[in-house]
C-alpha cells in the first residue's frame, strides 16, 4: 500500500526561463496561466522542453530547478529501498521512535492488502501483541516494554513524510524503479508521470 497525498510542483516558470538562458531566446516564451492558476507550457516552450530532456543530463539542467513536494504514506519496506536516494531528496517523517506508543495499533496502520488469508490471520495476532505491549508500555514506562514495541513492529507498518524532490531525481527513480516487482514503485511511477509534463520531462523515453 501506498499513498500519495498533497502533490505541490513548483518553480516551473524561473526553470523554463532558465532553459532560455543559454541562447537568450527569452522573447520565443509563450507559456503562461490557466485560470486555476496553473503554469502552462506554450509550443515553443514545450518543444524547447522535450528536446533539452531528451539530449541528455548536461542540457536538461533546467529540470533540477522544478521543485516537487509530496506527502507520502508507505510501508517500512518501501522506505527502506526509497531511502536509496538522498540526492536532491529532503524527507520530514512521523516518529516512530518518539510517538509510535500515542495511538491504538489497527491493523489498517500496516500494509495488509497483499497478504494471503492465512498471513492475513496471523497479522492480526501481532497486532493485538502490539496493543497489549503498547498498554502495559503506557503503564510502565519501562525500557523493555518501548524495545518490545520497536523490535516487533512489522515492516509493513506505514508510516508518513513529507517528501521534497526535483524532475532530475524523478527521472533516475523511474526508471530505476519502474520495473520492480513491489507494487508500491508501480504506483509511485504512475503518479511521476501523471505530474505536470511528467510524460515529457520525466518518462521521455518511454514515448521513443
Amino acid at each position: 500500500m501506498i499513498k500519495l497525498e498533497r502533490t505541490s510542483v513548483m518553480n516551473l516558470e524561473n526553470a523554463m526561463r532558465g532553459a532560455r538562458n543559454p541562447m537568450n531566446s527569452w522573447s520565443r516564451m509563450d507559456s503562461g496561466y490557466d485560470q486555476e492558476g496553473n503554469y502552462v507550457l506554450g509550443p515553443n516552450d514545450l518543444d524547447l522542453a522535450v528536446r533539452l530532456r531528451k539530449a541528455g543530463s548536461d542540457h536538461r539542467k533546467f529540470i533540477r530547478q522544478i521543485f516537487v513536494s509530496v506527502d507520502i504514506t508507505a510501508p517500512l519496506y518501501w522506505w527502506k529501498e526509497y531511502d536509496t536516494y538522498k540526492v536532491a531528496t529532503v524527507a520530514n517523517s512521523t516518529s516512530t521512535m518518539h510517538r509510535i506508543h500515542r495511538k491504538p495499533f489497527e491493523q489498517e496502520d500496516f500494509s495488509c492488502d497483499r497478504m494471503t488469508p492465512d498471513t492475513a490471520r496471523f497479522m492480526e495476532t501481532v497486532v493485538e501483541q502490539l496493543e497489549k505491549i503498547r498498554k502495559r508500555y503506557l503503564e510502565t514506562k519501562s525500557k523493555e516494554d518501548w524495545y518490545d514495541m520497536i523490535q516487533l513492529l512489522p515492516s509493513s507498518y506505514n508510516q508518513m513524510r513529507t517528501c521534497s524532490l526535483n524532475y532530475e531525481t524523478l527521472v533516475n527513480i523511474y526508471y530505476a524503479r519502474r520495473n520492480h516487482k513491489l507494487d508500491e514503485w508501480h504506483v509511485f511511477c504512475e503518479w511521476i508521470r501523471n505530474l505536470p509534463y511528467g510524460r515529457e520531462l520525466i518518462a521521455a523515453e518511454d514515448d521513443v
